[in-house]
């Protein structure tokens, strides 16, 4: 149920304006973690991105879903 939930984000999110990269990945060691990999022209496009309907549907549904979450922001070193 988890996986088809990120599943669900995918496509509407790629379409977002300011979505550069929106990647889900599954860890090889452990098959029930996942890694939502997003990469936004700015952070008030990311923000924006709080505001969707499919956002709003997976924040109703995360905690009922998730044992633990983790967020960290980065931004890119360009040399």
């Amino acid at each position: 149920m988890l996986e088809s939930e990120l599943r669900a984000l995918i496509s509407p999110t790629r379409k977002e304006e300011g979505c550069l990269h929106y990647d889900l990945h599954r860890s090889l060691d452990d098959p029930n973690l996942f890694l939502l990999h997003e990469v936004w022209a700015s952070r008030q496009h990311h923000q924006a991105h709080y505001q969707t309907p499919h956002f709003l549907r997976w924040n109703e549904r995360k905690d009922s879903l998730l044992a633990s979450r983790e967020a960290s922001f980065w931004r890119q070193i360009d040399l």
